[in-house]
């Protein structure tokens, strides 16, 4: 009997064209300005040149992190994806030049590390844990996916096959102790068995994950990998050192600067103790056994995405419950209101329940993304409102924050106080985040609308327009004021008559204020449902409040929806547990959250500012490409100016806060 838990159907982001007044503009920056900024960088940063010394191509040293590979594979998925749904002659050209220069670069057998070709030829597979060589493998098998999918032409995915072959070759049936330390690997290789159906990739896949949390003696094994990856790179320095010294031109590249991070006391020992326990790596059980959210967020979030997909491709009720528990203890315990995820830097990971410091919150973007793809994946999966409503919630705060308006300046960690030395940059010593960036937004489209045999579900109001086959064509399109006002319409238009079922969603941050639905200008009822008997979130936005309401009926060509929800300005609080939050509030309006930024406000001082509430309203604002701002006086008749947290740091180096004293 079919399992019809596991039969939601996805779009692809090429089925979807978005029509939307606030992504739009943004979708056009990512595709014309983003990603051939992202390209240019890796030129300068020396990351191509590698390839290119691989091959001969170019005389020099290789430049960047071990793992710099992966950055130049993470920008030909996001090129690909972008490129499948804004054709370009131009990116066309330049993933044509890199492909061929990635299948010159790869071994007869598959194998493709620059950092051990060029270094240490002969060496595969050296620290697992510590030099990504998985991870590396994995974003390049993604990118030759994302290239066949938006080109059907296969050089990049003939690439792709070669490294995933290699993988089987070497992994398959291997020990307990062949993992990577930076999941990812696990993700690739189960969309390879999506494009393929290569049954050998998704059992890679499953064993990969399996293997997690069952290596013996783990820290002894780290420690020794630590021990061999520094000799490894003591090595490469003198292999520099003498090199520079018979090219007295040469000078190596300079890797940008990282963003200042604020750290915590005893953040070193706390790394150590994280990654020696296993926990940085999400190697401290086996997954059924994982059920708090631990270690470098990144990493966890693609953890729980693999697990996730993996369950939808080969159903394991033994799966679902971690996954579930996890989601909860994230949610109420260590996520911050902006849905940012990661309180520790150096960790770049997660602290202790309720260790939620706003200055302190590293909120990687990498982070945020990642749980976007899990979100994805459980809703998929359960049909629940609450991981799209946390999907929605992420994108516009945590995900949204980390690329700049002119598409060419980002930002890594997102804290939510800054007393300053936070900037946008337009590159990074660790450059993951930008193409990550792009890669999501090219795919957005496919994060709207989801079906079934006669059903239909709304999970985003994206201004958009798609065509779908639910027991007939039927075309769907969305009209969408949001993020900054509440009117939807939705436009339902069938070839003929037929009966279907449509999911809308009702937004968490919607489920306490009026809401009016009207089909063809006839109001309809909205039932409500109670929420009793959870546990509180740790700083008051609560992503289980949303829901779907459920329409079915004989829908007619030309029936319209018209979907209305206030958008009022609603202060936030910490749970008690939170240290410091005690007397202050965080604004959000619709699914945006809203800060004080200090260009915004001269003369007052952030952190000890006090809101006098009654006089919060919102107007809009044509500043930083036109925008609802929140205005407001302090209790001595201060003039305050909220702005959406995304667009904070786009002006200049800046203070800013998230939490206000309030009244």
């Amino acid at each position: 009997m079919r399992d019809t838990r596991y039969a939601m159907h996805e779009l692809t982001p090429r089925q979807v064209k978005i029509t939307d007044a606030f992504w739009s503009p943004r979708l056009e920056v990512n595709a014309q300005r983003a990603i051939l900024h992202q390209w240019r960088e890796l030129e300068n940063s020396g990351c191509l040149d590698n390839f290119r010394l691989v091959t001969g191509d170019k005389v020099g040293f290789r430049e960047g992190w071990f793992f710099a590979d992966s950055d130049a594979y993470k920008w030909l998925d996001a090129a690909a994806r972008s490129y499948a749904v804004a054709p370009d002659a131009q990116l066309k050209t330049l993933m044509g030049t890199f492909i061929d220069l990635l299948a010159r670069a790869q071994t007869a057998d598959g194998y493709l590390f620059t950092y051990n070709q060029l270094h240490f030829p002969g060496q595969r597979w050296i620290n697992l844990q510590v030099e990504h060589e998985l991870y590396c493998h994995g974003h390049l098998i993604e990118a030759g996916v994302s290239h066949f999918e938006a080109t059907g032409e296969i050089g990049a995915l003939n690439i792709a096959l070669k490294a995933a072959n290699l993988l089987v070759l070497d992994f398959l049936d291997a020990g307990p102790d062949k993992t990577c330390g930076h999941e990812e690997i696990e993700l690739a290789l189960l969309r390879l068995y999506r494009a393929t159906h290569i049954a050998t990739y998704l059992e890679l896949a499953r064993q990969f994950l399996e293997r997690r949390g069952r290596s013996a003696f783990f820290p002894i094994k780290l420690a020794r990998e630590f021990s061999a990856a520094n000799a490894r790179g003591k090595s490469v320095q003198q292999q520099r050192q003498a090199y520079a010294a018979t090219q007295p031109d040469y000078e190596a590249s300079k890797l940008p600067l990282g963003n200042f991070a604020k750290k915590p006391r005893l953040i070193t020992a706390r790394w150590y103790l994280n990654a020696l326990s296993g926990r940085y790596a999400q190697q401290h059980a086996p997954i059924r056994q994982q059920t708090t959210p631990v270690g470098h967020a990144v990493r966890f979030g693609y953890l729980e995405t693999a697990i996730a997909l993996l369950h939808r491709l080969r159903p394991d009720d033994t799966l679902l419950p971690a996954l579930e528990r996890t989601w909860e203890h994230l949610i109420t315990r260590r996520m911050y209101v902006t849905g940012g995820l990661g309180a520790l830097p150096a960790l770049e990971g997660f602290g202790r329940d309720y260790e939620l410091d706003p200055e302190y919150a590293y909120g990687e973007t990498c982070a945020a993304l990642a749980s976007l793809f899990w979100n994805w994946e459980m809703a998929l999966i359960t049909r629940q409102a609450r991981y799209s409503d946390l999907f929605e919630w992420q994108l516009y705060n945590a995900a949204a924050v980390g690329m700049g308006l002119s598409g060419e300046d980002y930002l890594y960690n997102n804290p939510l106080a800054c007393r300053g030395g936070v900037t946008r940059r337009a590159w990074f010593a660790v450059p993951c985040c930008p193409s990550n960036l792009s890669r999501t937004w090219a795919s957005l489209g496919k994060y709207i609308y989801t079906f079934d045999q006669d059903q239909v579900w709304i999970h985003q109001y994206i201004g958009s327009a798609t065509t779908l086959d639910v027991s007939g064509p039927i075309d769907l399109s969305i009209e969408s004021s949001l993020p900054y006002s509440g009117a939807i319409t939705l436009r339902v238009n069938p070839a003929a008559p037929i009966d279907l079922t449509l999911h809308l969603r009702i937004p968490s941050w919607a489920s306490v204020s009026p809401i009016s639905l009207k089909i063809n200008g006839e109001d309809q009822p909205l039932g409500t449902v109670e929420q009793s008997g959870v546990e509180p979130t740790a700083q008051g936005y609560d992503p289980r409040l949303s829901r779907f309401i459920s329409i079915t009926r004989t829908w007619q060509p030309g029936d319209v929806i018209e979907l209305t929800f206030d958008l009022p300005i609603t202060l936030r609080r910490a749970h008690p547990r939170v240290k410091g939050h005690a007397g202050k509030v965080a604004l959000t309006r619709g699914p945006l959250v809203y800060c004080l930024e200090s260009v915004d406000n001269p003369g007052v001082n952030l952190f000890t500012a006090r809101l006098n509430s009654a006089t919060l309203h919102a107007e809009y604002d044509e500043r930083l490409g036109g925008s609802v701002v929140l205005r407001a006086e302090t209790l001595d008749q201060q003039a305050l100016t909220f702005i959406p947290y995304q667009l904070w740091a786009n002006r200049s180096e800046s203070q800013m806060t998230v939490w206000v004293k309030a009244e």
